[in-house]
């Protein structure tokens, strides 16, 4: 199934943040959810600055309009504020999105080993991510980084540690 661009991408105003503070809040919004929208459909968790002003996200050919690299850390900035970007390195050039927060991935790893009557088991992160027993969660390809933070959230709720298993990392739930 293709992602559904809002109405707002095919309207050449949208790629330029207006100066009218109501206008501007609103079309951030937009934005935003426009962001977390695309990488959540198409599976997204670290992007670089560069990469994202050429994807489709901030370029729409159709109508030749792309979102000037200001206005792209505008709206990165404005993800951060709201707990659902982390950049990954000072010179803010990568970051981590996260249109599902890590205690919310951990929630959802947490339901499916308590469904299935794992507690008290050991997984690593590759049987948990891709593994064929989690093929049809939502959290199978999750990425290791965002996976990590939310085992350790998990951890911090005493539902499970983290452990070092030879050169892999690797789980055990309660």
């Amino acid at each position: 199934m293709g992602f559904e661009w809002p109405w707002q991408y095919s309207f050449p105003p949208f790629f330029t943040l207006q100066p009218n503070v109501d206008t501007r809040q609103k079309q951030l919004a937009a934005w935003c959810s426009l962001v977390l929208s695309y990488c959540r459909h198409n599976k997204l968790y670290n992007m670089t600055v560069l990469e994202s002003q050429e994807s489709p996200l901030f370029n729409n050919k159709k109508i030749q309009r792309k979102l000037s690299m200001e206005s792209i850390q505008v709206v990165l900035e404005e993800l951060r504020k709201k707990g659902n970007l982390e950049w990954l390195d000072k010179t803010k050039t990568s970051f981590l999105i996260m249109w599902r927060r890590p205690e919310e991935w951990g929630k959802l790893i947490y339901q499916w080993v308590s469904k299935n009557g794992m507690a008290n088991s050991v997984f690593t992160f590759y049987e948990l991510t891709c593994g064929d027993d989690t093929e049809k969660e939502e959290f199978h390809g999750l990425d290791e980084s965002m996976l990590l933070r939310s085992l350790q959230h998990l951890q911090l709720e005493h539902k499970a540690e983290v452990i070092m298993l030879n050169d892999s990392k690797g789980v055990k739930f309660f």
